[in-house]
Parts: C-alpha cells; structure tokens; sequence
C-alpha cells in the first residue's frame, strides 16, 4: 500500500458566503470541515490542514483530531499560498499527496479509498483525478512524489491546476458517483439548494 498524504486546503476567507464560515457550517451534526478531515483520517494516518492562524474557529472544529495544522498567514494570496506550504510539511516517505477540498461534503470515505486504490494500481507513477458520474474532472487529485517540489513555484488562486496541465500525459481519471467529485458548496444559494436536496444532513 501506498503512503499517501491528505491535504485540506481551509485557510481562505469564504468571502462569497457573507457573514457565514462554509467550513463551518453543520453537516451530519458536526461543521463541515471536522468531517471531512475525519473522512481523510479513515484513509491515511497523513492530514495536513491549512488553517489562517491555528487560533481560528476552524481550528477549533478539529479539536482532538490527529491532524497536522499549518497556519497560512498569506492566504490572502490564493489557493497556491496553502498548497506551498503544506508540501513543506509532507511527511518523508510520501509517495503521493491528495488535495482534497474541505466544501466538497458529498465526497465520502468509500471515494477517496477509490482514488487512492487507482493510484496505488498505477504504482504512484501516474496523477489521479476523481470525476463525476458523467467524466466531469473534480476532486480529489492525487499527485505523486515526483511532482511535490513543484508546488513551491505555484502562484495565484488557481491550486495545483498548472502542476496537472504540465502532466497530463500521465494522467488518470476515475469517476465517482453522482457528482460526489464535484460539489461544492461555497455561496448561500448553494447550501441551500443542497440542504433541501439533502433534508437528512
């Protein structure tokens, strides 16, 4: 088995939500981030969580969590700021490293077991993006090791998507269920055609 680490990006400022933390928001009982950092503790004893400062309410949502917290005091300057410093943090011995959004809640544990499983068969030599039912690239994306260095010269708001394009050619995608791989919830409207399509959560 492979020894993939997790990284969930959760240092920026939820800007399009108004006065409400997407992050936070409750999903089976508990803020949203808290499960899905459970979700990636089921699969790899390897969580990185990017947080704006450690003191932030988020970091209190992982409380008791055996979960790496990096502070990004730049997140101000996109998405690039969290994955730069997470891919510092990577354990020695990685030999793949999951970016896994903290507003996706469809995703589940069975999915990112199948991502990894894909990874594992390609014998981490191979980028593994998640897509919908219907092929739709989304997340989560496994990088391999060989690509980690690359992180530091990210930019922007824009994630690893350079990281992805320069390596397309090697490059596999497996479809998830539904579109599990591609919600996410980052405006009021959305949560909220999601809640009333998911009354129970």
């Amino acid at each position: 088995m492979s020894r993939t680490t997790l990284v969930i990006p959760a240092a920026g400022a939820s800007r399009r939500m108004g006065d409400r933390d997407k992050l936070l928001e409750p999903v089976d009982g508990m803020p949203l981030l808290r499960g899905v950092a459970l979700r990636a503790l089921g699969v790899s004893a390897d969580v990185i969580v990017t947080l704006p400062d450690v003191s932030h309410l988020r970091a209190d949502a992982l409380h008791g969590l055996a979960v790496t917290q990096i502070a990004v005091p730049d997140a101000s300057g996109g998405m690039s700021a969290s994955l730069r410093r997470a891919a510092k943090a990577v354990p020695d011995g990685t030999e793949g490293l999951m970016i896994l959004p903290a507003d996706m809640p469809d995703l589940t544990e069975d999915d990112l077991r199948k991502v990894m499983q894909a990874f594992e068969d390609a014998s981490g030599a191979f980028l593994v993006q998640a897509t919908g039912a219907d092929e739709t690239p989304g997340h989560p994306v496994i990088f391999p090791a060989d690509l980690i260095p690359k992180f530091q010269s990210l930019t922007g708001d824009e994630g690893a998507r350079a990281i992805l394009q320069a390596n397309r050619t090697r490059l596999i995608r497996v479809a998830l269920p539904s579109e599990n791989a591609l919600t996410d919830l980052d405006t009021p409207d959305a949560w909220t055609l999601w809640r009333a399509n998911n009354p129970d959560r």
